[in-house]
């Protein structure tokens, strides 16, 4: 309680003053120590003020708080008559009566209504309620006189009113309030905290943060309480850890503090307000490890797949889980699969041999735990039947298998993997001592990475095994080893494009034509892949068979139009022809085109003669001379139709060398067309050399290994055919002339050392010369040639070709061709620009085509 001031007049300060000295340790009378009530004390939020009455009923003295309280200094108020002055005038009478008895020495106390006195300046003065407490007292001359102590009635209500909603709020809050003194020790706790850490409030005072967390935890929370004690900065959402009593579970807490203040702003504590957040926590950890596993899926969606590789897309599978969701990783992969077999052995039990694809480890490179020995990258192996591997494989279901006791893994989880509803391997994934194990979300996230890793796979097998197929079906339809072909030194290169890149269409040929003739052929047909493989099948196949009938180039190439036409056309090549003028509505992928070179070689002539189809020109290089493109008029592609196509004849010389190509050697993304096609030229520095190495060379030097398409090479050097190895006469039409050709045939062969042959070929040129004389027209020429088969052919003018019969046993003749085809290796006849030619050929002796006895032919006949 203030004192009260010894004089009206005195300046007093409840905070100083007289307060100060008594703080201060200075003596007073008596035997008692007095001193003002600390900072903070109720008095700092409550209205006091005292004020004595003297013997007349006037104010004698006026403290400072009575100033504070009234708004009149001590100097006016001092002789006012406090009943005229403060008092309603309807209540005077009573104050005045009020007033006597209390300078008659009684006490009163109670609520009186007033108003201060209006202000100097003309202010009215604000009204007021007030409880007061008068005490008699006498002066120091006996004289009766009263102490009025007043208290302002409006700030103990809105006092009571703070209380009861400080004590509302504290009580009835649903977080856990503490009111922690400077000494950070519990000074209040509400009925929240006690319910959570047992027993009642009052049983937590003067306790600290040691009582009720570890130790480690226990010291972050003090040192961030002295801080907040110390500066004054608020804490938000601190979190602390911790247990409560009779649980074993970790609690999380969100914690906020802040500094507690007097009503004169000392520090009087530190507010605690915390909020158990433990099931937020595991929420947030759930929706993070969910949204940690999205992120997971997704990259896996975008990183898993993007190659057609077996390996390659377990590598990428392993890639995206380590070390995000483990720390070591192995796939293995079922070998039968691999090599082909759609069903392989022990795939029931799980024991079938796998082969191991990919490893990754963010720990080390040592063998997998728990498996063994250690098994390599690309060894093959097999799980025990009783592992839990094994029974992975054989359920398609995933096993968790848990560490060895003193080892590296704290769990593993063999996952099978499975595509289309076949288990192609198993992936499994461990995860190191230290890390959190293994749980039934991660083992969902597992499944679903190891079956989109497997729809991959599986995919990756199914496009190898198409990739296969289809290369070995375009392989199986190219020249089988190194063409030979009659006064032509030939060498070929293939190269498929890449593992990523379909099969294309490119093929050559090296196709024998009877006067040791060659046509060389090299194609491409339009597209990838089996379909381009099949078409390219197709065309060489007609390609060869219109060969055989000896056309001319130009006519191949226009017979093969109409083939490619008819390929995308559902009644074939007839439908074609007839629906050539309609609009095609068919969808474009079933239009085959193709570009193709046709080139027959004469290597008696040395003569070539081409005809191209929409493909890139021929390169010829002479002896000596800079390698140039041949000027062949390129026609339309194969499959367009509506064009003829033109001839070009070039006479080649000794030793020229000519290069048939396709497009995927000269072209690629990085090199166009044009650079390329020098950069071929630019490569034929060195004709002479062997063509094995001209072709190596050529492939070393120009960007071949781009992958992007097929590459077909055809070399061929010209080797013609020697004057010494033809033997060419001319012969008039009459009877005679079959004898004459006998003669000339056997002293030519009897030249050429084959004795062997000379019964043979009188016999057969007998035949053909006599059929010339009877059927033909015009003159007669015989000529033989000599290579590494003996060929005679017989000119003539005629256009009817012969045609071979079987005679019956009563005709004299029509035997004579059969004659031919019993003792010759290969007969036919071919158009001429002057009539026809027939020929025969006759295999050398010591071949491997032994040569027929006349005698059993001519038997046989009968």
């Amino acid at each position: 309680m203030s004192e009260i001031p010894a004089k009206a007049t005195e300046s007093e300060d409840p905070s100083d003053g007289a307060g100060s000295q008594a703080a201060e340790g200075a003596a007073v009378p008596g035997d008692a120590m007095w001193q003002s009530s600390p900072p903070g004390s109720i008095y700092d939020y409550i209205k006091v003020a005292s004020f004595s009455i003297g013997p007349g009923g006037l104010v004698d003295q006026w403290s400072l708080r009575a100033e504070q309280l009234f708004g009149i200094p001590a100097g006016r108020a001092v002789g006012m008559d406090p009943i005229e002055a403060f008092i309603d005038p309807d209540l005077r009478d009573r104050g005045q009566r009020k007033m006597a008895e209390i300078l008659d020495g009684r006490e009163w106390t109670g609520v009186v209504p007033f108003r201060a006195p209006d202000a100097e300046d003309g202010a009215r003065g604000e009204d007021g309620l007030a409880e007061v407490y008068v005490m008699p007292t006498r002066t120091a001359e006996g004289e009766k006189a009263a102490v009025c102590i007043v208290v302002d009635v409006r700030t103990l209500r809105s006092i009571e009113t703070d209380l009861a909603a400080s004590q509302a709020i504290f009580g009835q809050s649903p977080f856990g309030f503490l009111l922690i003194d400077t000494d950070l020790r519990v000074r209040r706790a509400n009925m929240r905290f006690a319910s959570i850490f047992g027993g009642t409030p009052d049983d937590h005072r003067g306790k600290g943060v040691h009582d009720y967390l570890p130790r480690g935890e226990a010291e972050r929370v003090s040192a961030t309480l002295r801080r907040v004690l110390e500066t004054g900065e608020s804490i938000t959402d601190m979190h602390v850890t911790g247990f409560v009593p009779d649980s074993e579970e970790r609690r999380h807490w969100s914690v906020n503090l802040y500094r507690v203040h007097s009503g004169s702003g000392r520090p009087i504590g530190i507010a605690w307000l915390g909020t158990d957040i433990t099931a937020r926590r595991a929420a947030a950890r759930e929706a993070a490890a969910a949204r940690r596993n999205l992120a997971l899926l997704n990259e896996a969606g975008a990183r898993i797949g993007n190659s057609l590789d077996l390996e390659t897309t377990a590598r990428e599978l392993l890639d995206v889980v380590v070390p995000g969701f483990c720390d070591l990783a192995t796939v293995d992969l079922y070998q039968g699969l691999l090599t082909g077999d759609e069903t392989p052995p022990g795939l029931a039990d799980g024991s079938a041999e796998l082969r191991r694809v990919a490893f990754a480890s963010a720990v080390s490179d040592g063998p997998f735990p728990g498996s063994g020995e250690s098994v390599a990258v690309g060894a093959v192996h097999h799980f025990p039947f009783n592992s839990p591997c094994a029974d992975a494989l054989r359920t398609a279901r995933p096993k968790r298998v848990p560490g060895e006791e003193g080892g590296l893994v704290q769990s593993t989880l063999a996952v099978p993997m499975v595509a289309h509803d076949t288990v192609v391997g198993l992936a499994r994934f461990a995860r190191t001592k230290g890390s959190e194990p293994f749980g039934d979300r991660d083992r969902d996230l597992a499944v679903e990475l190891a079956a989109r890793a497997a729809v991959c796979i599986d995919n990756a097998r199914l496009y190898r095994r198409e990739h296969e197929r289809a290369l070995i079906l375009q392989r199986s339809l190219l020249p089988p080893g190194d063409p030979e072909a009659s006064g032509l030194d030939i060498a070929c290169r293939y190269l498929p494009g890449n593992a990523a890149t379909e099969v294309g269409g490119d093929w050559f040929d090296v196709i024998e034509l009877p006067g040791h003739r060659t046509a060389l052929v090299v194609g491409d047909v339009m597209g990838r892949g089996l379909r381009a493989a099949v078409a390219m099948g197709e065309l060489r196949t007609a390609v060869r068979t219109l060969a055989l009938l000896d056309l001319e180039p130009a006519e191949v190439l226009s017979a093969l139009d109409e083939i490619a036409r008819g390929l995308g056309t559902p009644g074939g090549v007839q439908q074609a022809t007839r629906t050539a003028r309609q609009p095609r509505d068919a969808d474009l992928s079933e239009v085959y085109l193709a570009t193709c070179v046709y080139a027959v070689y004469d290597s008696v002539t040395r003569r070539c003669t081409f005809a191209n189809a929409g493909h890139l020109p021929p390169v010829l290089v002479e002896p000596g001379e800079a390698a140039l493109m041949l000027d062949v008029p390129p026609g339309m592609p194969l499959g367009v139709g509506g064009e003829p196509f033109e001839e070009v004849e070039v006479e080649l010389p000794e030793g020229a060398l000519l290069a048939l190509y396709t497009d995927g050697l000269v072209e690629s993304r990085d090199h166009p067309l044009d650079e390329g096609l020098q950069a071929f030229v630019g490569a034929l520095t060195d004709p002479s050399r062997p063509l094995e190495d001209v072709c190596d060379h050529v492939l070393n030097t120009l960007d071949t290994h781009h992958g992007e398409d097929d590459i077909a090479l055809l070399m061929a050097r010209v080797q013609g055919l020697p004057a010494e190895s033809v033997g060419d006469w001319t012969l008039p039409r009459e009877p005679r002339s079959v004898g004459r050709a006998r003669e000339y045939a056997r002293g030519q062969l009897l030249s050429w050392g084959l004795e062997g042959l000379v019964d043979t070929t009188e016999l057969l040129v007998s035949e053909l010369v006599t059929n010339a004389l009877r059927y033909g027209e015009g003159e007669i020429r015989l000529r033989l040639l000599l290579d590494r088969t003996l060929v005679c052919e017989v000119w003539d003018s005629g256009l009817v070709q012969p045609r071979r019969r079987r005679a019956r046993d009563t005709d004299e003749g029509g035997r004579g061709l059969q004659l031919v085809g019993l003792l010759s290796a290969a007969w036919g006849s071919r158009r001429t620009p002057r009539g026809k030619t027939v020929w025969f050929e006759l295999p050398l002796p010591g071949g491997e085509n032994p040569l027929t006895d006349p005698a059993e032919a001519l038997l046989s006949l009968f």
